[in-house]
């Protein structure tokens, strides 16, 4: 069994309980759950007959966090050879790896995750997997295949001598031109993509140049208006100051990274209601292992140009009003560990509460799930979260999940993971 199943009706009593919508807090809040959804919320509710009592004693009761940008089927970066891993990883076992990676994260908080580029579709087959209640795991949104420029950041045979892949198209990661983009879109939606995953710009850990632009805007457009009639939202790459203007303009829901903003990209992000994912996480990791000198020195460099700048454009974004939604880049960090950026995001200037929205009602809006996750309202389904102490005068506490349900299906409970744990995974 996966987790704990409990009874039909659940009640769960909370000393303080944050709602995601950003208002007041609740004193001595009840939650009521009935079949994996929230039927009812308020203070001193009364627990009908019969219902299972969680008390969840002076926690807080937060709905489940949501991280917008993971990378779920990859070795973690700094994780031994991870440059060529995916060159004598087959995807079965990406796959696998992925599905103790979507474990971790599950238990630690994490209820709903946006996967943005996989090599083979390894995102969807888990996706899939929890859906059908084979595995543990958070809610996936998965991008499949990330595409770009030939040569540029999406290009899986970057970097590799001429003769170690043969090229390819989207199913490497690249797509030329208006007509390749819109077959690329048209691709990847039909292996089952829930949204489509774009590389603007440059990046760090690819060959080419961090900011330079990659794709134009009309190859950007494309892809948006491709994919917004198939329903889908495009998500863009996108470090260089440049490539990002040209994705807003282009209609794209949201900038990955953004690392060289500048005002006018911020005022147009603003303008067009344009999210940023800032990834903060990313950048502190690859700080740290450029100072303890394990990386290559291409990239090292970039890491030591960007860090700041980096920080720099989160704060000029929150300063412009820009739409901010939590993303770790999870994958590049440790799994399970992707509670450290709410931290990060109130260090370049969101107030706490408005850095817990990042990662659950913003988030949800930037997925378009809105109506269904990211705040312990009636009617939506029941992901729960609650930890020890106040995060509003601490955000560290949220590293931490003392207790998880997803879908009113128990996770963890009292800091005790019930079932099988992945341990020691790369």
């Amino acid at each position: 069994m996966i987790g704990l199943l409990t009874a039909t009706l659940v009640a769960l009593r909370a000393a303080t309980l944050i709602d995601g919508t950003g208002g007041a807090p609740l004193r001595n809040a009840v939650v009521l759950v009935e079949d994996g959804r929230i039927k009812a919320v308020g203070v001193g509710l009364p627990v009908p007959t019969g219902a299972e009592v969680i008390d969840l004693g002076g926690r807080t009761l937060l709905p489940g966090f949501i991280d917008a940008h993971v990378h779920l089927a990859y070795r973690t970066f700094g994780d031994g050879d991870w440059q060529h891993a995916n060159l004598v990883m087959p995807s079965a076992e990406r796959a696998l790896l992925g599905a103790a990676h979507a474990q971790q994260t599950l238990e630690g908080g994490f209820t709903t995750v946006r996967v943005l580029g996989t090599a083979r579709f390894e995102d969807v087959a888990l996706r899939n997997a929890i859906d059908a209640g084979w595995l543990p795991g958070p809610r996936i949104l998965a991008a499949g295949v990330s595409f770009g420029a030939f040569g540029g950041h999406c290009d899986a045979t970057g970097g590799l001598a001429v003769d170690a892949l043969p090229e390819g198209g989207v199913e490497r990661g690249v797509a030329d031109g208006v007509d390749a983009v819109r077959e690329a879109v048209r691709y990847v939606v039909k292996h089952g993509a829930d949204v489509v995953k774009i590389c603007a710009t440059g990046g760090v850990l690819s060959p080419d140049d961090l900011g330079a632009q990659q794709y134009t805007e009309d190859e950007m457009r494309a892809a948006v208006e491709t994919a917004r009639m198939l329903g889908r939202r495009v998500a863009a790459h996108a470090h260089g100051t440049e490539g990002i203007k040209a994705a807003v303009r282009a209609g794209v829901a949201s900038i990955e990274h953004g690392w060289l903003l500048d005002a006018e990209g911020a005022a147009l992000m603003k303008q067009r209601g344009t999210w940023l994912v800032p990834t903060l996480s990313a950048i502190e990791l690859g700080e740290r292992l450029e100072k303890a000198g394990q990386l290559p020195p291409p990239i090292a460099e970039k890491v030591r140009f960007v860090a700041h700048r980096a920080r720099e454009s989160c704060r000029l974004a929150v300063t412009a009003g820009v739409l901010l939604a939590l993303g770790t880049d999870a994958g590049v960090i440790t799994h399970g560990t992707n509670g450290h950026e709410f931290s990060l995001l109130a260090a370049c200037g969101l107030a706490p509460m408005q850095a817990i929205v990042a990662g659950t009602l913003g988030g949800a809006t930037l997925l378009g799930r809105e109506k269904d996750v990211g705040s312990i309202t009636a009617g939506k389904a029941a992901d729960l979260v609650a930890v020890t102490g106040d995060p509003l005068l601490d955000l560290g506490l949220l590293e931490h999940a003392d207790f998880v349900m997803k879908d009113g299906r128990v996770v963890v409970r009292d800091s005790r993971v019930l079932g099988r744990s992945a341990k020691g995974v790369p």
